[in-house]
């Protein structure tokens, strides 16, 4: 990496954590703004160590349809986004080798598990403008959510503030023909708190066929029956379409790398979304030392996909409840906490394909043919989970966690004709996952902390099953260990915060879907992995004057990831660097605030080649992005606030692949796909509307 600590210095850092919590209470309003999140959203999460929250100041980086790349500021954690519709999000190298979407991370939304039933989840079928903040757990170290291998990220939506009702609306125009409106209403008093917001964008695209449109409504309420009793509504829904311009190969990157890929532009391939998440939710205060929480959810996705090999349509129902009871007791002259619970995921999952005539259709895109397949899954998660934790003394804490988790899969096939059917079951052994968590305060804002926490991974629906269709006896999921070495640190009047982590994890069982068709996977169980690292974040505030604030900000993660033991035919890729993961990844910039309602934010984001194929025969290039935004925030009397802001994304017009397709496959005469281009320099300018009764 050709950076010089000058260079770093002059370019600066991103914020990736949550803000100091003692700004003082006469800071300038619009420095009130940049606050993060509450800090009590971290302990509800991990307990005693550290997770990562993002929120507003974060946010502001980035143009409002980017915003899942935010993620990236936050060191161990990479967004490989191919398009607005396709986001890979890999944690600390897990998920990498998955060929689209994300996978071994758990997925919350306000609590409620949304990651469906085997282990695969969606943001991007989330409005991110609608957020609060986002927290991210690194690794299986947090029993009551989900123990998975890359750990979890939990979507905390707006609330309304108290004693308060506000009309809000933030316009959104940009290149490719973005244009984005998000319109929102809340109130709260006493009892009532109400958040209602409706989202439209539509977005032309890059790349040729990769046309989006996207409407959807988040109601988020809450009601206090008595003094020790709550009850919640969530609901969001959104209905989007998403043309797809697919991977290119290398040639067709160096060429053009606005062209959308031959044969999904001849199909006009495209997926259509309808989804649903609706949760009730009741919380009760037994007494001042013991309350509970339980949820209700559901929720509903119908999903309809001409590609060209085929068309696929599929419907999900999901369901469950999750409930969990925190406590506290005295011990000694301490007092110690616990959190015992249970969350159940059911959810049947049904789907079928077509022949997909378009070479017919005389250059109309799709047409729907005859049935090739009719498939139902029903798939069910019990996760048991608690911790507890015990203050040895004022300035040591020990905290034990434990989660219990039983997946089944019931598959049958519909298509059945009476020659053959390939229905079957399949229960895993229950996997038993344990943490351990110690943290050593040795100065008020200074601590280190030691976690070792085991984890697993459920296999995906491609590997659950054999190319001819029947459920896999011999798969296994995926089960490893994480060790982590960290510190947060606060210094110069807690102004400078340094976050520091070096972890290892080793994972058996590798999952790999390895691929033998067009859209024709099998799953395997291969080998060893190996995960370590280091990973810095660090922000520092800083306020020359009473009327300008400026804090710089950095993110740096070092990724030695390897195979140890994996061996796939007569290829022993033991070793080699894990497909998929840059080595180096960097994120840094600054963010200035003045008092009169000024503010200017820059970025830059360098990522090292990544390995495309498990021979390591072939890297992705290295690149550097910088973006720029520039903003006013003003308050118009007493009631209204007006705000204007102005982004340039890419200010360099980079070539880069914003995601890669590892191991790609070229069929016929054609060359493999590995490549989704990313924008070239684009703009985008908001107004927002804020108006307080």
């Amino acid at each position: 990496m050709r950076f010089s600590l000058l260079t770093l210095v002059l370019i600066s850092l991103p914020l990736t954590t949550h803000a100091q919590d003692t700004i003082a209470k006469n800071s300038i309003t619009q420095l009130k703004e940049v606050v993060l999140v509450d800090s009590l959203k971290t302990k509800q999460a991990t307990g005693i160590i550290p997770s990562r929250i993002i929120g507003t100041k974060v946010f502001q980086n980035y143009s409002p349809v980017e915003m899942v790349v935010s993620l990236n500021q936050i060191s161990g954690v990479y967004v490989l986004s191919g398009a607005l519709n396709t986001n890979r999000i890999t944690i600390r190298g897990v998920g990498a080798r998955t060929p689209y979407g994300t996978d071994k991370i758990k997925l919350y939304y306000d609590g409620i598990p949304v990651t469906n039933g085997t282990g695969f989840s969606s943001i991007e079928a989330y409005d991110l403008e609608n957020m609060n903040s986002i927290e991210v757990i690194k690794g299986p170290k947090s029993s009551a959510f989900g123990a998975n291998l890359g750990g979890a990220i939990i979507l905390n939506p707006k609330e309304a503030l108290q004693q308060s009702t506000t009309f809000r609306n933030n316009f959104t125009v940009g290149s490719y023909g973005l244009i984005k409106n998000n319109l929102g209403f809340t109130h709260a008093d006493n009892k009532l708190a109400m958040e209602l917001r409706y989202g439209h964008m539509s977005f032309e695209g890059y790349r040729e066929n990769s046309h989006f449109e996207r409407d959807g409504i988040l109601l988020n309420t809450s009601y206090k029956i008595t003094s020790k009793d709550k009850i919640s509504l969530l609901i969001n829904h959104i209905d989007y379409t998403a043309h797809i311009a697919s991977s290119i190969s290398l040639a067709d990157f160096e060429e053009d790398p606005t062209q959308a890929a031959f044969s999904w532009k001849a199909a006009k391939g495209y997926e259509a979304n309808d989804y649903t998440l609706a949760a009730l939710s009741y919380s009760h205060d037994f007494t001042s030392k013991l309350s509970n929480t339980t949820s209700l959810f559901y929720s509903y996705l119908d999903h309809y996909e001409p590609r060209p090999f085929n068309i696929l349509d599929e419907y999900t129902n999901g369901y469950g409840l999750r409930s969990r009871f925190l406590g506290e007791f005295k011990m000694d002259e301490h007092t110690a906490e616990y959190t015992i619970g249970t969350e159940l995921y059911k959810d049947e999952y049904r789907w079928g394909t077509y022949e997909n005539l378009y070479e017919n259709n005389m250059g109309n895109g799709s047409l729907q043919g005859d049935a090739l397949s009719d498939n139902k899954e029903f798939r069910t998660q019990l996760n048991v989970f608690g911790t507890l934790t015990i203050p040895f003394a004022n300035y040591f804490w020990g905290q034990l966690g434990l989660n219990i988790n039983k997946t089944k899969y019931d598959f049958r096939d519909m298509f059945y004709t009476g020659l053959e059917n390939t229905s079957g079951k399949r229960s895993f052994d229950i996997i038993v996952s344990p943490s351990l968590d110690l943290k050593y305060i040795f100065y008020p804002r200074q601590e280190i902390y030691l976690n070792i926490s085991r984890g697993f991974s459920n296999p995906s629906l491609e590997e659950t099953l054999t190319p001819d269709g029947v459920i896999n006896p011999d798969i296994d999921q995926e089960t490893g260990t994480n060790y982590e070495l960290g510190s947060e640190l606060f210094l110069d009047n807690n102004n400078l915060k340094i976050n520091v982590a070096l972890y290892r994890m080793s994972i058996k069982n590798l999952l790999v879907a390895q691929r033998i068709g067009e859209d024709e996977y099998i799953g395997k169980n291969a080998g060893k992995t190996e995960h370590q690292g280091v990973e810095l974040d660090m922000e520092y505030n800083l306020k020359p004057t009473s009327k300008f604030q400026f804090t710089p900000f950095i993110s740096y993660s070092y990724s030695n990831h390897r195979f140890v033991d994996f061996i796939d035919g007569d290829n022993d890729f033991s070793g080699n660097p894990l497909t998929g993961v840059p080595k180096h990844r960097f994120n840094n910039g600054i963010q200035m605030h003045w008092k009169n309602g000024i503010y200017c934010n820059l970025t830059h984001q360098y990522v090292s080649g990544i390995p495309l194929t498990d021979l390591n025969t072939l890297y992705s290039d290295s690149y550097n992005l910088f973006h720029a935004r520039l903003g006013y925030k003003k308050e118009v009397g007493q009631n209204l606030t007006i705000g204007l802001d102005l982004g340039i994304d890419n200010m360099t017009d980079t070539k880069y692949a914003r995601s890669v397709l590892i191991n790609a496959i070229g069929f016929g005469d054609n060359a493999p796909r590995y490549y989704y281009p990313g924008n070239d320099r684009n703009y985008y300018g908001s107004l927002l509307l804020n108006y307080k009764l």
